[in-house]
């Protein structure tokens, strides 16, 4: 029997969830289980998007010949050899005799190495850049080497905007009968999931997880659709985000991971002194006994927090082997980026902690504090100071999270950042100007009185949308909702209406009563406005309005400022040392030591005030 999702109306999930695997790869610990995705596009040529493990092959295969629906199998796009995403080609191909495998030369190469079949008489080979059209769709290739195999590649489909991003963007852990990361507490249920995915199979590959990502901030993405884990249409640019951190080695979060090995615990107790004291001094602490806890989860962790703690015992005048282990894992990994301490134990030579140091002096990036605790033996009372003086030594070295009061912050000068903190909404303004239709992007609605019904709004003179508003005294309102995307404020936040048809080809958005047009996607009310009174404020507009129509269209929350800031603008993509300033609000990068006071956004139109310095 088949168990297929939608994720458009032409195209399918046909993938499949293992809940009996223990290990995967057989490494890594799997405890909610896997997913294997793939996806069939049902165009005027059909195509399939990789293949499953062999453990799920028999609903896999129902899967496709169900969403078929008896045509044929035109195409198989192969991105990655690993044969979870691979096992089932050979007979996928025996099925279905005339299908076409899209791949690149490397994995032609790899398919004669894994299989028997004469791949010659089947391969479509495409290199960077080319194109497939079946239909309504194009789709076209970007090459990733080692992310996380040298052969892998993803496909982007020009049509709708979708990535498919084999092993990028995935996660551990099977989907249950969801299939997009918003129908579930992603960031509660599944987002350690997808670090400790990420960290153990892609970690290493930093770099190149970083040219892949300057790749994609080219492309359009409204939707991602990875090899596995969920798919994603909404706040894409969080875990793309995530993907940027994660990839440049910069830790996610201040505090301390503090991974120990103890055999009768004088070790252990140690580790939990440390821990103590550090909390003491309200540093965030998280603790891992390594010969209990599985190495991926010690790994996902190290990514994580910024300063690490290793605490082992000598073992035959060695590391503790479990501790060693973790070590030389994390080595592998290309652990970055980290302040590290180090306490040792031993009965008669300690040397762990030397031993420790010479490992993790081959990362990048990797700085030691230099109050190296040695035990003999067990902790006694001469230990404590030495705790003590690491605990302070880490502590004094956490970033601050706040600025240190001074006298200028109470003599007169503003912080811009400071009115930033003022909650703000993000609202599509539209008017109406003969048989002209435009919108532009304001942040600034407040309601005045409820009898009447009257609100103001502040809209910036540059805009077109003012000027209309100011010759016909008449507006509507779309209270933009958590799930807009970033395209919407890209049509109407980044382009003048002067020079820009922002409604050329959309002859969906539906008029209030007074004519004028609104968003009806995304959106969780309109509110129409006659115009009272206006008041010059500068750069700005103030007008006065009386509401004529207020309408509910959802009840997702409306997107603040901060919720655009934090989930919908795309993260920027930074990989080479830039001396410069990066927009807030649209990314853009001005290239130099000094930005203009006077300076505007050529993309969104923002101010001096709204760029930061790239650190």
């Amino acid at each position: 029997m088949y168990c297929t999702k939608k994720v458009r109306e032409d195209l399918i999930w046909v993938g499949a969830n293992d809940r009996r695997l223990a290990m995967f790869e057989g490494v890594y610990s799997v405890p909610q289980g896997v997913s294997y995705n793939a996806y069939l596009l049902l165009d005027e040529k059909t195509v399939l998007f990789d293949t499953v493990d062999k453990a799920v092959s028999g609903v896999f295969f129902e899967n496709v010949e169900h969403a078929l629906g008896g045509r044929t199998l035109d195409y198989i796009v192969v991105h990655h050899m690993e044969p979870d995403h691979s096992a089932t080609l050979q007979e996928l191909v025996a099925r279905y005799p005339q299908v076409k495998v899209v791949c690149n030369a490397k994995i032609v190469a790899m398919i004669k190495q894994f299989f028997t079949f004469d791949i010659e008489a089947h391969a479509h080979v495409v290199a960077e850049g080319d194109v497939l059209e079946t239909g309504r769709h194009k789709l076209t290739f970007v090459m990733a080497p080692m992310v996380h195999w040298p052969e892998v590649m993803v496909s982007y489909d020009l049509t709708d905007k979708i990535l498919f991003s084999a092993d990028a963007f995935g996660s551990f852990g099977a989907l249950n009968g969801a299939i997009f990361a918003d129908e579930v507490d992603f960031e509660r249920d599944y987002l350690d999931e997808a670090r400790r995915y990420y960290t153990n199979i892609v970690g290493k590959y930093g770099t190149q997880v970083q040219t892949l990502l300057t790749k994609a901030a080219g492309l359009d993405i409204q939707m991602i659709c990875p090899l596995h884990g969920f798919v994603w249409r909404r706040n894409i640019g969080d875990f793309i985000g995530k993907y940027l951190l994660w990839s440049s080695y910069k830790p996610e979060k201040n505090g301390v991971m503090i991974a120990y090995a103890s055999v009768y615990g004088n070790t252990a107790m140690a580790a939990e002194i440390l821990s103590s004291r550090l909390r003491d001094r309200g540093v965030e602490t998280v603790m891992f006994d390594v010969s209990v806890t599985p190495a991926s989860e010690i790994i996902a962790a190290a990514f994580r927090w910024s300063h690490l703690v290793f605490a082992s015992t000598t073992y035959n005048a060695g590391i503790f082997v479990t501790m060693e282990a973790l070590i030389s894992d994390l080595v592998a990994h290309n652990i970055s980026n980290r302040k590290v301490a180090l306490i040792e134990n031993g009965s008669w030579a300690p040397t762990s902690g030397g031993l420790m140091r010479k490992q993790l002096e081959k990362c990048d990036g990797v700085t030691f504090i230099e109050n190296t605790v040695s035990i003999r033996s067990a902790v006694k009372a001469e230990n404590l100071p030495q705790l003590e003086a690491l605990a302070e030594a880490i502590a004094a070295d956490m970033p601050k999270t706040h600025a240190e009061p001074t006298a200028a912050a109470t003599g007169g000068e503003v912080d811009n950042n400071a009115l930033l903190k003022v909650p703000y909404g993000l609202y599509v303004l539209t008017a109406r100007d003969g048989d002209r239709d435009n919108g532009c992007i304001i942040n600034t609605v407040m309601q005045v009185t409820n009898t009447p019904n009257r609100i103001s709004i502040a809209v910036n003179k540059n805009n077109y949308t003012h000027d209309m508003i100011l010759h016909t005294g008449v507006f509507n309102l779309s209270l933009l909702s958590e799930e807009a995307q970033f395209d919407v404020f890209k049509r109407f936040g980044f382009a003048s209406g002067r020079d820009t048809d922002k409604f050329a080809g959309d002859d969906a958005s539906p008029r209030t009563a007074n004519g004028l047009r609104y968003l009806s996607e995304a959106v969780c009310a309109v509110i129409s406005g006659h115009v009272l009174q206006t008041v010059d404020c500068g750069t700005h507009t103030l007008f006065i309005a009386d509401v004529t129509e207020a309408v509910t269209l959802s009840d997702v929350p409306c997107v603040t400022y901060q919720f655009y800031f934090d989930h919908i603008k795309p993260k920027p993509v930074v990989t080479e040392k830039k001396t410069g300033y990066i927009c807030k609000i649209c990314g853009y990068i001005y290239e130099g030591d000094t930005l203009p006071e006077d300076f505007i956004c050529p993309l969104c139109k923002h101010g001096a005030a709204d760029f930061e310095k790239i650190q």
